[in-house]
């Protein structure tokens, strides 16, 4: 009897296999990006993956909007896809999309390559920038010896780190701070970020 998998089921070994396939990476999950919550944002050393799980249980319904979210914020994107949409899952994704298969093979979750992502051209510096929380932004803006613009708004603040810094420093940087991040600390951060804007 084959056994329907469930986006939890496939989830945990998911990270496992990513990890061994990548090295040092950086999960986050229900992400929101654009009109549409990534499943899985994946960083590594030089690059953010989009992870979409499609598990036994989901159907098609939203993934074209998905798609078009996803290729805004993310230089490379996969499609992890249950074993009943592994045949035709090819047709619903575009050819930059890389696709792993899932599927239970002696009691363990197997995972196949059927196809490595290619660079995303799509994707979008500022999408990117969007994913960082002001006080994230703030410390991009310290150490590239920006004016810290305090008073200002998140949208003023990253328009002015497109303006000023190259790409591939503003890549860079989010990188780094995408690992970094700690969801212990961030509530701590924001406030007295806040604080400092009423000084």
């Amino acid at each position: 009897m084959t056994h329907t998998l469930q986006d939890p089921d496939i989830r945990e070994p998911l990270f496992d296999f990513l990890e061994e396939k990548y090295g040092q990476i950086r999960i986050l999950e229900e992400k929101q990006i654009g009109r549409s919550r990534a499943d899985i944002l994946m960083i590594t050393l030089d690059s953010i993956f989009g992870i979409e799980i499609k598990s036994d249980a989901d159907t098609y319904a939203r993934l074209k909007s998905q798609i078009r979210d996803y290729d805004r914020y993310c230089d490379y994107n996969y499609i992890a896809a249950g074993t009943s949409h592994a045949q035709h899952i090819a047709e619903h994704v575009p050819d930059w999309w890389g696709i792993i298969t899932v599927e239970m093979a002696d009691s363990m979750m197997d995972f196949y390559v059927m196809r490595e992502p290619k660079q995303n051209t799509k994707v979008k510096t500022a999408g990117k920038l969007a994913l960082l929380w002001r006080p994230e932004l703030a410390r991009i803006q310290d150490r590239c010896r920006m004016p810290a613009y305090r008073q200002k708004s998140k949208k003023f603040v990253q328009q002015r780190i497109l303006e000023k810094l190259s790409q591939e420093m503003i890549n860079s940087e989010i990188i780094t701070e995408l690992m970094e991040r700690d969801y212990t600390l961030i509530e701590g951060e924001i406030e007295t970020f806040r604080k400092s804007r009423q000084k």
